[in-house]
């Protein structure tokens, strides 16, 4: 009976082993995907005219919930683009979490916040696999940015923690390969759900077989 006992402990233990093993290399194999290089250039390009029309960002802030005194977090923020509309929609109650890994990016935001006269705005130099938010979010956007994140699964478990129960992540991205600037929408499904979240709505505004817009909630 010990045995017997012993012998399904090895094999439940040889199974969790396997298991283990099978999804590292996943999550290997998917953190080792072609990415683009992340942008370093003139910020200023990301306030084109036109855009808040084009990607439908009031209607992107209601799917997420983005509402008076909600605290957000804009990954890859860039210019400061969305993290200022963001942060007209919390209001002074609300706080917005503008994370990039470029310290130009920061330095520009920080400019913009003292041009604009906004203090709910909290800039923060992240890490590539960690956005390293001081708080719990109710919101996130990663808008065009996914296609430059290296190790996606790593940074989205570590954003878990940071997740106010209900929380929505959003993605805004283009189809492509990875290298030109977009990522295919089935490759962000698979990577965001293996990181531990569920999809819960998909739509495409732009109807031109390009963009889309995801969103996921913590399993």
């Amino acid at each position: 009976m010990l045995k017997r006992l012993s012998l399904i402990a090895v094999l439940l233990l040889q199974m969790h082993c396997i298991s283990a093993q099978s999804q590292n290399a996943a999550t290997q194999q998917s953190e080792h995907r072609k990415t683009s290089t992340p942008y370093t250039g003139d910020l200023s390009i990301f306030d084109s005219p036109g855009r808040d029309e084009r990607l439908q960002i009031n209607r992107v802030m209601d799917i997420l919930g983005i509402a008076p005194g909600k605290t957000v977090a804009d990954i890859g923020a860039g210019s400061g683009w969305f993290t200022v509309r963001a942060a007209k929609r919390v209001g002074e109650t609300g706080t917005v979490y503008a994370v990039d890994i470029n310290p130009e990016a920061i330095r520009y935001i920080n400019s913009r916040i003292r041009k604009e006269n906004l203090h709910n705005i909290k800039p923060i130099l992240g890490k590539p696999d960690n956005p390293l938010l001081p708080g719990t979010v109710d919101a996130v956007l990663l808008l065009k940015t996914y296609h430059e994140v290296a190790q996606p699964i790593t940074l989205l478990r570590n954003l878990r923690a940071s997740l106010a129960p209900g929380a929505k992540v959003g993605v805004i991205d283009r189809n492509g390969d990875g290298e030109n600037h977009g990522v295919a929408r089935d490759v962000v499904i698979q990577e965001v759900k293996e990181a531990g979240y569920q999809l819960l709505e998909q739509d495409d505004f732009v109807k031109d077989g390009m963009d889309y817009f995801l969103v996921f909630g913590a399993k």
